[in-house]
């Protein structure tokens, strides 16, 4: 059966060969056009808000957690106790997002009790590392083909990935080589009893904004992974069972230039869609404010207890706003039992559309 393979033990020449610092090349510059534009963009919130609402969905149905476009963007606007299960977790995991964020933000570090806190929003729990055998992976034929490490390891690899991630002497590999070794580095210690893949996909990014690659978590990979689920299990394993890292770290390189490229057009059509939603709404409402903007994008879905916040005004008020910004093609208003909600009629489009 295949054994645990520490990154330590890796000769990180073997990374050198030409097809794969071509791919390198070719998926670093696509990401750092990424971060340019997304470091352009007035109101950085609203990419972490949309892109990472999105994030939240993707990932989650990785793991058969599904939900619908409607349940993800009402998040917002109804209490987590009258949301659908699947809704639910894919909130838990946004809001993991961005409890991870602001202690890589704070510390420039993605550190062991990081990992823990997202963990323990995902799950909702305080169980920590399991302290259970990991769930054996099977084969079609129900043979055993991974076993992850016993409960007792758990803490001494989880301190050893720790190192590498935050001290650059422990690999000489480039930050996005290094990105793909630490995923399944933390895949294969499978250290939690649940949340494992989302919390893994999570560090992705983070690791991402630590090194400077990117300024906010942006770029999400499981969209990617949910439209190549079988080569990323069956390249997963290709490392235990062959030594395949060169594979995993081709794949991985793909899929961040992929998503990069698709994102960099999500982030280009959200611009669009905001310049062109600001100077419209000036022309037709005297009412415009750069608030009501930010409002209108950092929620796909919004209601009266929002503008009214955010722009200091009477419900009254904020109520005829809305219903003006109907009334002119801007958002569209639908009922939910007794509550109204107002959806950003362009970036509904532009978050609904499939990636390509």
């Amino acid at each position: 059966m295949p054994h645990f393979i520490p990154l330590q033990q890796l000769d990180f020449s073997r990374f050198d060969r030409p097809d794969l610092l071509k791919k390198l090349a070719s998926s670093s510059r696509q990401l750092a056009e990424l971060k340019g534009l997304a470091a352009s963009m007035p109101n950085q919130g609203i990419l972490i808000n949309a892109l990472g609402l999105q994030e939240a969905k993707d990932s989650s149905a990785i793991e058969n957690i599904v939900t619908t476009h409607d349940e993800l963007f009402r998040t917002d606007l109804q209490s987590a106790g009258a949301l659908e299960a699947g809704a639910k977790e894919v909130l838990r995991y946004r809001q993991a997002l961005r409890h991870g964020f602001e202690q890589v933000r704070a510390s420039g570090l993605l550190t062991v009790n990081h990992i823990l806190g997202m963990q323990a929003e995902l799950e909702r729990n305080q169980a920590g590392f399991r302290r259970l055998p990991g769930t054996r992976l099977k084969d079609g034929a129900g043979q055993t083909v991974y076993q992850p490490p016993p409960p007792d390891a758990i803490e001494g690899l989880m301190s050893a990935l720790e190192r590498f991630i935050n001290e650059p002497a422990q690999g000489t590999a480039d930050p996005l080589i290094k990105m793909a070794l630490i995923h399944h580095q933390f895949e294969s210690i499978h250290p939690f009893y649940d949340g494992n893949g989302r919390t893994g996909r999570l560090m992705n990014v983070l690791y991402l904004v630590k090194e400077g690659l990117l300024d906010i978590p942006v770029l999400y990979l499981s969209s990617h992974i949910v439209r190549t689920k079988p080569d990323y299990y069956r390249l997963l394993q290709a490392v235990r069972d062959q030594d395949a890292w060169e594979d995993w770290v081709l794949y991985m390189l793909e899929a961040v230039e992929i998503t990069a490229r698709q994102t960099v057009r999500t982030v280009q059509a959200i611009k669009a869609a905001l310049f062109d939603y600001k100077h419209r709404i000036r022309d037709a409402h005297r009412f415009y404010s750069q608030d009501l903007i930010n409002n209108l994008f950092m929620h796909p879905y919004t209601k009266i207890e929002f503008v009214q916040q955010d722009l200091q005004v009477s419900r009254l008020t904020a109520a005829k706003y809305l219903e003006a910004l109907v009334g002119t093609g801007f958002v569209r208003k639908l009922k939910v039992g007794r509550s109204n909600y107002y959806v950003n009629i362009e970036l509904d489009r532009i978050l609904r559309a499939p990636p390509g």
